[in-house]
Protein backbone atom coordinates (compact mmCIF):
# COMPACT_ATOMS: atom_id res chain seq x y z
CA UNK A 1 0.00 0.00 0.00
CA UNK A 2 2.60 2.44 0.92
CA UNK A 3 4.38 1.50 -2.41
CA UNK A 4 1.24 2.43 -4.68
CA UNK A 5 1.11 6.06 -2.46
CA UNK A 6 4.77 6.16 -3.37
CA UNK A 7 4.38 5.49 -6.77
CA UNK A 8 0.94 7.83 -7.26
CA UNK A 9 2.76 11.25 -5.54
CA UNK A 10 5.84 10.53 -8.34
CA UNK A 11 2.81 10.30 -10.85
CA UNK A 12 1.51 13.51 -9.66
CA UNK A 13 4.91 15.40 -9.50
CA UNK A 14 5.50 14.07 -13.19
CA UNK A 15 2.04 15.81 -14.51
CA UNK A 16 2.37 18.49 -12.92
CA UNK A 17 6.09 20.12 -13.16
CA UNK A 18 6.94 18.20 -16.57
CA UNK A 19 3.36 18.33 -18.43
CA UNK A 20 1.09 21.50 -19.72
CA UNK A 21 -1.70 21.94 -17.29
CA UNK A 22 -4.57 22.96 -20.10
CA UNK A 23 -3.34 20.46 -22.50
CA UNK A 24 -1.62 17.94 -21.16
CA UNK A 25 1.43 17.52 -23.52
CA UNK A 26 5.22 18.03 -22.12
CA UNK A 27 6.20 21.25 -21.46
CA UNK A 28 8.39 23.00 -24.03
CA UNK A 29 9.16 26.60 -24.77
CA UNK A 30 7.76 29.27 -23.97
CA UNK A 31 6.36 28.18 -20.98
CA UNK A 32 4.17 30.33 -19.36
CA UNK A 33 2.42 30.72 -15.46
CA UNK A 34 -0.10 31.90 -14.04
CA UNK A 35 -0.97 33.94 -10.71
CA UNK A 36 -2.00 30.38 -9.55
CA UNK A 37 1.68 29.50 -10.06
CA UNK A 38 0.26 27.20 -13.17
CA UNK A 39 2.41 25.95 -15.72
CA UNK A 40 0.73 25.91 -19.55
CA UNK A 41 2.43 25.86 -23.20
CA UNK A 42 2.07 29.12 -24.30
CA UNK A 43 0.51 27.96 -27.76
CA UNK A 44 -2.03 26.17 -25.36
CA UNK A 45 -3.03 29.23 -23.78
CA UNK A 46 -3.43 31.31 -27.24
CA UNK A 47 -5.30 28.17 -28.81
CA UNK A 48 -7.87 28.61 -25.55
CA UNK A 49 -8.31 32.07 -25.51
CA UNK A 50 -8.97 32.39 -29.57
CA UNK A 51 -11.59 29.80 -28.90
CA UNK A 52 -14.92 31.40 -28.86
CA UNK A 53 -17.06 28.91 -30.44
CA UNK A 54 -20.22 27.67 -27.56
CA UNK A 55 -19.33 24.32 -27.69
CA UNK A 56 -16.46 24.94 -25.82
CA UNK A 57 -15.19 22.71 -23.02
CA UNK A 58 -14.91 24.00 -19.85
CA UNK A 59 -11.53 24.02 -18.34
CA UNK A 60 -11.13 24.68 -14.37
CA UNK A 61 -7.17 24.57 -15.33
CA UNK A 62 -7.50 27.98 -16.92
CA UNK A 63 -10.91 29.44 -16.44
CA UNK A 64 -9.67 32.44 -14.22
CA UNK A 65 -7.21 33.06 -17.41
CA UNK A 66 -9.50 36.21 -19.34
CA UNK A 67 -6.15 37.44 -21.44
CA UNK A 68 -2.62 36.77 -22.12
CA UNK A 69 -2.01 39.33 -19.82
CA UNK A 70 -2.84 37.69 -17.05
CA UNK A 71 -0.10 35.06 -17.52
CA UNK A 72 3.67 35.52 -17.67
CA UNK A 73 6.65 34.25 -20.07
CA UNK A 74 8.93 32.54 -17.99
CA UNK A 75 12.47 32.47 -17.74
CA UNK A 76 14.05 29.27 -17.03
CA UNK A 77 17.85 27.91 -16.85
CA UNK A 78 18.85 25.19 -18.74
CA UNK A 79 20.53 21.82 -16.53
CA UNK A 80 23.65 21.03 -17.96
CA UNK A 81 23.45 17.41 -16.36
CA UNK A 82 20.14 16.80 -18.33
CA UNK A 83 20.24 14.79 -21.55
CA UNK A 84 16.79 14.14 -21.98
CA UNK A 85 15.76 13.72 -25.63
CA UNK A 86 19.26 14.05 -26.85
CA UNK A 87 19.56 10.35 -26.28
CA UNK A 88 17.86 7.76 -28.08
CA UNK A 89 14.81 6.30 -26.15
CA UNK A 90 15.29 2.41 -25.54
CA UNK A 91 13.15 -0.06 -24.26
CA UNK A 92 15.52 -1.44 -21.00
CA UNK A 93 16.34 2.67 -20.79
CA UNK A 94 15.72 3.57 -16.72
CA UNK A 95 13.83 7.73 -16.87
CA UNK A 96 15.41 9.26 -14.09
CA UNK A 97 12.32 11.60 -12.89
CA UNK A 98 14.76 12.96 -10.39
CA UNK A 99 16.66 14.81 -13.28
CA UNK A 100 14.74 18.09 -14.37
CA UNK A 101 15.36 19.70 -17.36
CA UNK A 102 15.47 23.16 -15.58
CA UNK A 103 17.64 24.29 -12.44
CA UNK A 104 17.96 27.33 -10.15
CA UNK A 105 20.12 29.74 -11.37
CA UNK A 106 21.16 30.85 -8.02
CA UNK A 107 21.80 27.33 -5.81
CA UNK A 108 21.81 24.94 -8.54
CA UNK A 109 18.76 22.95 -7.23
CA UNK A 110 16.50 20.50 -9.60
CA UNK A 111 13.36 21.74 -10.72
CA UNK A 112 11.33 18.43 -10.42
CA UNK A 113 8.95 18.87 -7.94
CA UNK A 114 11.12 18.08 -4.75
CA UNK A 115 11.99 21.55 -3.87
CA UNK A 116 9.72 25.01 -3.78
CA UNK A 117 10.34 27.29 -7.19
CA UNK A 118 9.44 30.53 -7.15
CA UNK A 119 8.63 33.19 -10.24
CA UNK A 120 8.91 36.76 -10.39
CA UNK A 121 5.67 38.40 -11.98
CA UNK A 122 7.20 41.53 -13.02
CA UNK A 123 9.84 39.62 -14.75
CA UNK A 124 9.36 35.99 -15.04
CA UNK A 125 12.57 34.71 -13.77
CA UNK A 126 12.36 31.74 -11.83
CA UNK A 127 14.28 31.06 -8.56
CA UNK A 128 14.15 27.94 -5.81
CA UNK A 129 12.36 29.59 -2.30
CA UNK A 130 15.83 28.57 -0.98
CA UNK A 131 17.55 30.69 -3.10
CA UNK A 132 15.21 34.21 -1.99
CA UNK A 133 15.43 33.39 1.46
CA UNK A 134 19.01 33.05 2.15
CA UNK A 135 20.29 35.90 -0.41
CA UNK A 136 17.34 38.49 0.27
CA UNK A 137 17.40 41.09 -1.62
CA UNK A 138 14.36 43.90 -3.42
CA UNK A 139 15.82 43.46 -6.95
CA UNK A 140 15.64 40.19 -9.11
CA UNK A 141 19.46 38.31 -8.97
CA UNK A 142 18.93 37.52 -12.83
CA UNK A 143 18.52 40.40 -14.28
CA UNK A 144 18.10 43.06 -11.88
CA UNK A 145 14.61 44.60 -11.75
CA UNK A 146 13.06 45.53 -8.61
CA UNK A 147 9.83 43.56 -7.11
CA UNK A 148 8.26 42.92 -3.86
CA UNK A 149 6.84 40.16 -1.46
CA UNK A 150 3.21 39.73 -3.12
CA UNK A 151 5.43 39.71 -6.83
CA UNK A 152 6.58 36.74 -5.50
CA UNK A 153 4.18 33.19 -6.95
CA UNK A 154 4.75 29.87 -5.95
CA UNK A 155 5.11 27.30 -8.68
CA UNK A 156 3.03 24.04 -7.90
CA UNK A 157 1.98 25.26 -4.65
CA UNK A 158 -0.55 23.61 -1.80
CA UNK A 159 -3.55 24.47 -1.18
CA UNK A 160 -2.41 26.89 1.14
CA UNK A 161 -1.00 28.17 -1.26
CA UNK A 162 -2.99 28.50 -3.90
CA UNK A 163 -5.91 30.38 -1.35
CA UNK A 164 -3.47 33.09 -0.92
CA UNK A 165 -2.33 33.70 -4.36
CA UNK A 166 -5.67 33.53 -5.57
CA UNK A 167 -6.49 36.46 -3.01
CA UNK A 168 -3.83 38.79 -4.19
CA UNK A 169 -5.04 37.47 -7.89
CA UNK A 170 -8.63 39.07 -6.83
CA UNK A 171 -7.13 42.37 -5.28
CA UNK A 172 -4.90 43.38 -8.16
CA UNK A 173 -7.31 42.67 -10.69
CA UNK A 174 -10.28 44.68 -8.28
CA UNK A 175 -7.88 47.22 -8.38
CA UNK A 176 -6.74 47.63 -11.76
CA UNK A 177 -10.64 47.83 -12.48
CA UNK A 178 -10.98 51.04 -9.71
CA UNK A 179 -8.05 52.67 -12.05
CA UNK A 180 -9.44 51.90 -15.05
CA UNK A 181 -12.97 53.02 -14.28
CA UNK A 182 -11.26 56.55 -12.40
CA UNK A 183 -9.36 57.09 -15.47
CA UNK A 184 -12.57 57.18 -17.58
CA UNK A 185 -14.30 59.38 -15.20
CA UNK A 186 -11.49 62.19 -15.52
CA UNK A 187 -11.62 62.28 -18.86
CA UNK A 188 -15.13 62.53 -19.47
CA UNK A 189 -15.09 65.49 -16.82
CA UNK A 190 -12.05 66.92 -19.03
CA UNK A 191 -14.30 66.71 -21.95
CA UNK A 192 -17.45 68.10 -20.48
CA UNK A 193 -15.32 71.03 -19.27
CA UNK A 194 -14.10 71.56 -22.54
CA UNK A 195 -16.99 71.66 -24.08
CA UNK A 196 -19.07 74.13 -21.76
CA UNK A 197 -15.75 76.33 -22.15
CA UNK A 198 -16.28 76.45 -25.92
CA UNK A 199 -20.26 76.76 -25.69
CA UNK A 200 -20.17 79.87 -23.39
CA UNK A 201 -17.47 82.41 -23.02
CA UNK A 202 -15.83 82.48 -18.95
CA UNK A 203 -15.35 85.02 -17.30
CA UNK A 204 -12.00 85.95 -18.56
CA UNK A 205 -13.00 86.63 -21.66
CA UNK A 206 -16.12 88.89 -20.73
CA UNK A 207 -13.82 91.00 -18.53
CA UNK A 208 -10.68 91.26 -20.86
CA UNK A 209 -12.71 93.33 -23.49
CA UNK A 210 -10.44 91.67 -26.44
CA UNK A 211 -11.82 91.85 -29.80
CA UNK A 212 -10.32 90.54 -32.95
CA UNK A 213 -11.08 91.89 -36.59
CA UNK A 214 -10.25 90.34 -39.69
CA UNK A 215 -8.58 93.05 -42.31
CA UNK A 216 -8.81 92.48 -45.80
CA UNK A 217 -5.69 91.06 -46.80
CA UNK A 218 -6.32 88.13 -43.96
CA UNK A 219 -4.05 89.17 -41.20
CA UNK A 220 -6.07 89.24 -37.70
CA UNK A 221 -5.80 92.43 -35.17
CA UNK A 222 -6.49 92.41 -31.98
CA UNK A 223 -8.40 95.48 -30.58
CA UNK A 224 -8.95 96.01 -26.65
CA UNK A 225 -11.82 97.73 -25.67
CA UNK A 226 -11.86 98.89 -22.02
CA UNK A 227 -14.71 99.05 -19.91
CA UNK A 228 -16.51 102.26 -19.55
CA UNK A 229 -17.61 103.66 -16.58
CA UNK A 230 -21.21 105.15 -15.64
CA UNK A 231 -20.28 108.58 -16.72
CA UNK A 232 -19.43 107.81 -20.46
CA UNK A 233 -15.49 108.16 -19.46
CA UNK A 234 -13.58 105.66 -20.69
CA UNK A 235 -11.08 104.34 -17.55
CA UNK A 236 -7.83 103.62 -19.29
CA UNK A 237 -7.57 106.29 -22.34
CA UNK A 238 -4.36 105.41 -23.24
CA UNK A 239 -5.51 101.88 -24.08
CA UNK A 240 -8.08 102.87 -26.42
CA UNK A 241 -5.79 105.76 -28.23
CA UNK A 242 -3.47 102.93 -28.59
CA UNK A 243 -6.02 100.39 -30.04
CA UNK A 244 -7.03 102.96 -32.25
CA UNK A 245 -3.97 103.52 -33.63
CA UNK A 246 -3.28 100.17 -33.95
CA UNK A 247 -6.29 99.52 -36.09
CA UNK A 248 -5.70 102.74 -38.10
CA UNK A 249 -2.24 101.68 -39.12
CA UNK A 250 -3.52 98.21 -39.96
CA UNK A 251 -6.66 99.37 -42.49
CA UNK A 252 -3.48 101.80 -44.19
CA UNK A 253 -1.35 98.60 -44.78
CA UNK A 254 -4.23 96.67 -45.84
CA UNK A 255 -5.31 99.03 -48.23
CA UNK A 256 -1.28 99.72 -49.49
CA UNK A 257 -1.25 95.66 -50.41
CA UNK A 258 -4.35 95.96 -52.13
CA UNK A 259 -3.83 98.77 -54.20
CA UNK A 260 0.02 97.01 -55.11
CA UNK A 261 -2.30 93.54 -55.95
CA UNK A 262 -4.67 95.65 -57.94
CA UNK A 263 -1.73 97.59 -59.92
CA UNK A 264 -0.87 93.87 -61.55
CA UNK A 265 -3.91 94.13 -63.98
CA UNK A 266 -4.94 96.01 -66.72
CA UNK A 267 -7.86 97.39 -65.07
CA UNK A 268 -6.22 99.21 -62.72
CA UNK A 269 -6.23 103.07 -63.12
CA UNK A 270 -2.53 102.94 -63.42
CA UNK A 271 -2.48 100.96 -66.63
CA UNK A 272 -4.94 102.75 -68.21
CA UNK A 273 -3.43 105.58 -71.44
CA UNK A 274 -4.59 109.28 -71.80
CA UNK A 275 -6.23 110.79 -74.69
CA UNK A 276 -2.79 111.57 -75.80
CA UNK A 277 -1.38 108.35 -75.04
CA UNK A 278 -4.03 106.16 -77.01
CA UNK A 279 -3.14 105.55 -80.87
CA UNK A 280 -4.61 107.07 -83.92
CA UNK A 281 -6.72 105.28 -86.59
CA UNK A 282 -4.09 105.73 -88.99
CA UNK A 283 -1.48 104.26 -87.15
CA UNK A 284 -0.59 100.52 -88.02
CA UNK A 285 -0.56 99.20 -84.33
CA UNK A 286 -2.10 100.41 -81.21
CA UNK A 287 1.47 100.97 -79.46
CA UNK A 288 2.81 103.22 -82.29
CA UNK A 289 2.35 106.90 -81.83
Amino acid sequence: MRLVLQVDKNAELVARWYYCALSQEKLCRPIVACELGRLYNKDAVIEFLLDKSPDKTPMEAASHIKSIKNVTELKLADNPAWSGDKESIKGDKYDDIQSARFICPVVGLEMNGRHRFCFLRNCGCVFSERALKEIKSEVCHKCGVPFQEEDVIVLNGNKEDVEVLKKRMEDRRLQSKLEKKSKKCKAAESASQQDSAADCPGPSKAKSGKDCIKSSSGEKRQIIFTKSSDNGNSSVPGKVNKASSTTKRSIADSEEKSEAYKSIFTSHSSAKRSKEECSNWVTHTAYCF
